[in-house]
């Protein structure tokens, strides 16, 4: 999904201002109040351009693991020292737990089903240590979908500019983002679409998925970014 997109995706996000340093810092806190195994290996799911693993590998023995082969050519450069995977969140087996199990940036609404939600908490619960964390930052929920909204993300940098939009639709429990883009650098200016397809699971699909895991589930409404968190907890 982001074959075309890879190389500027950073740039999207320091244009709308996403703070990766400060997202750290509370996954960190987070982790330090309910992380119980006694280790430090920590698996990022979806870890796109390793932007969460640059802050975290100092204090964790850290991993990462995505799909998409574009967006860990970039995390590779950037944590040089960091394992990573390519493989689907759904059903990934490394052989090996972690103590925590982090999937940030509303990656999990990527999962395109109730069915396929509960099968990748099941993976992530088979790959935590006992006592260990899994932190999920859900997608937008239904009821705070707007359909037809207009977006649209500017870069304005030196020498690259990226207009990126689209209208938001909606397809039974599927929201539908079909970016346009338009790129300008040195090499000239550019344009191309990018599909995505991202589940509008419900808080009740959520804490279903965790319990059905066999994981003590909390919910933060507030979460990193507006978005929530649900933190679930795996049995001493």
């Amino acid at each position: 999904m982001f074959t075309q997109s890879a190389k500027y995706y950073d740039a999207l996000y320091r244009a709308l201002g996403k703070n990766y340093a400060t997202e750290s810092e509370q996954i960190r806190s987070i982790l330090a109040a309910k992380l119980r195994s006694g280790g430090d290996a920590l698996l990022d799911v979806a870890c796109g351009t390793g932007l969460h693993l640059e802050h975290l590998q100092g204090d964790f023995a850290c991993e990462g693991i995505d799909l998409e082969r574009n967006l860990l050519n970039i995390a590779a450069t950037r944590v040089p020292g960091v394992p990573l995977h390519q493989a689907d969140m759904i059903s990934f087996n490394l052989s090996k737990k972690f103590d925590a199990i982090i999937c940030l940036f509303s990656s999990i609404g990527y999962v395109p089903s109730v069915m396929r939600l509960n099968q990748t908490l099941l993976t992530f619960a088979r790959h935590l240590h006992h006592g260990g964390v899994v932190i999920v930052e859900p997608w937008i929920t239904p009821d705070r979908w707007q359909d037809g909204h207009v977006n649209a993300l500017y870069v304005n940098e030196p020498n690259l500019k990226v207009a990126r939009m689209n209208v938001s639709r909606r397809d039974g429990n599927v929201s539908i983002l079909h970016f346009h883009y338009m790129v300008g650098s040195t090499d000239g200016i550019r344009t191309f679409t990018e599909p995505h397809r991202l589940t509008l699971f419900t808080d009740q699909e959520y804490t279903a998925a965790f319990l059905g895991a066999g994981l003590h589930v909390e919910h933060d409404a507030e979460g990193l970014m507006g978005r929530g968190l649900y933190i679930g907890t795996k049995s001493l």
